[in-house]
């Protein structure tokens, strides 16, 4: 594998200067506010709707977010085994097509079956996302700029959730209309990342999947970031899967104003853009445990005020800022103990992220029925602070 990469790098021109640069993190980004923004987290958007319109308890939307997690959990290692052997172009291309048939499928959901199915093939397509991104820069991206084109690129959740918010405003209880618009806005990017993302370093190998794992698989300091990933998962999956749900439920907020609160969670999620200076000049430790406590207080305040509304669209604010940092965070850290693996270790991180909200989303679900939102929230927001406490070593 090694001998192959090299002869395509050979054979490729060298780092993309200004423009191309911009066009690849223009592709990128627009790519992860479509498989992240759109397919993956506007469920929790549509929460409430799709609660009435469904007949779905607490528990059972908790259950869906989770299968959506885990179909991302299955995506993203066969987007990281897979990658380095097809190019990042073809990947990021199969997750645009992902998305958009996801997304179709739940526009036309006439069952919860349907409509379960949509949201799982929909979230498969951020996992099949990330890695090629990741490849795509990691190996035509010059050093200088690297880690901030990375989490620009990633900031594209931001983006994605803002945008959602002010489509779902305008279609108000048409949902299916809002859906329809998601679609045809994910099909033009895909467009887009077939002509902007770069194939990157990639071979036909002779010794089968496992010669495209990094090598060793558990790298020194992978399992304190598996482990401080998954925490953040968990801690995250309250608010992204019943975060709007209970401003309406619970804090009995018109349409407008917690759909508002989404967009400013979006909104601010854009701040995430700077995580790589932010990381360059405080360190990723620093960066890491500011940005989970914010995480955690931005969770428990939703708890406890969620009809407040001026606390609330904070809330909604610094979660937005918070998670997309954090994410921003993991992708450095994995791509610093995979050095010479990149889409391995934002694969690892980002899968260990989604295993935590697939365990979070049912848990914290189950929790609201028995006891209340308010609870629930509040053991998110203590699973934000305990993952504080686990750091890179650097």
């Amino acid at each position: 594998m090694k001998e192959s990469s090299t002869v395509v790098e050979s054979a490729t021109s060298g780092p993309p200067r200004g423009s191309r640069t911009l066009w690849l993190t223009g592709a990128g980004l627009s790519l992860i506010a479509v498989s992240y923004g759109l397919a993956r987290f506007a469920y929790g958007l549509f929460m409430p709707v799709f609660r009435t319109e469904f007949d779905l308890d607490a528990a059972t939307a908790g259950a869906i977010a989770a299968g959506s997690y885990l179909s991302y959990s299955v995506a993203i290692v066969l987007s990281t085994i897979l990658t380095p052997r097809f190019g990042a172009r073809r990947t990021a291309i199969a997750a645009g097509i992902i998305a958009t048939t996801g997304i179709l499928m739940i526009a036309a959901a006439p069952s919860t079956f349907v409509l379960a199915a949509g949201v799982l093939i929909a979230g498969s397509s951020t996992g099949v996302a990330s890695p090629p991104l990741a490849h795509a820069v990691a190996h035509t991206v010059g050093p200088s700029v690297r880690d901030r084109t990375q989490t620009v690129i990633n900031a594209g959740t931001g983006v994605g959730v803002a945008v959602a918010g002010p489509i779902a405003l305008l279609t108000l209880e048409q949902w299916r209309s809002a859906w329809l618009v998601f679609a045809v806005v994910s099909a033009v990017v895909t467009l887009w990342v077939a002509r902007a993302v770069p194939s990157g370093p990639s071979g036909r190998v002779s010794h089968g999947a496992a010669a495209l794992l990094p090598r060793p698989v558990l790298a020194v300091g992978s399992r304190r970031l598996m482990a401080a990933a998954a925490l953040m998962g968990l801690a995250s999956s309250a608010v992204w899967t019943f975060g709007r749900d209970v401003l309406v439920s619970t804090g009995g907020m018109s349409e407008g104003a917690s759909t508002t609160a989404w967009i400013l969670l979006g909104a601010f999620g854009v701040l995430g853009a700077v995580t790589g200076d932010l990381t360059g000049r405080v360190g990723i430790r620093s960066a890491w445990v500011a940005a989970m406590l914010t995480l955690g207080v931005a969770t428990g305040m939703l708890a406890a005020f969620p009809g407040v509304v001026p606390l609330a669209w904070a809330a909604a604010a610094a979660f937005g800022a918070a998670y997309i940092a954090l994410t921003g965070v993991l992708l450095i850290w994995g791509t610093s103990v995979y050095e010479q693996a990149p889409a391995a270790g934002v694969g690892i991180a980002f899968l260990a992220i989604a295993l935590g909200q697939a365990a979070g989303s049912p848990v914290i679900g189950a929790l609201a029925e028995i006891t209340s939102p308010a609870t629930a929230f509040t053991v998110a927001a203590l699973t934000a602070l305990v993952g504080a406490a686990i750091r890179p070593r650097w």
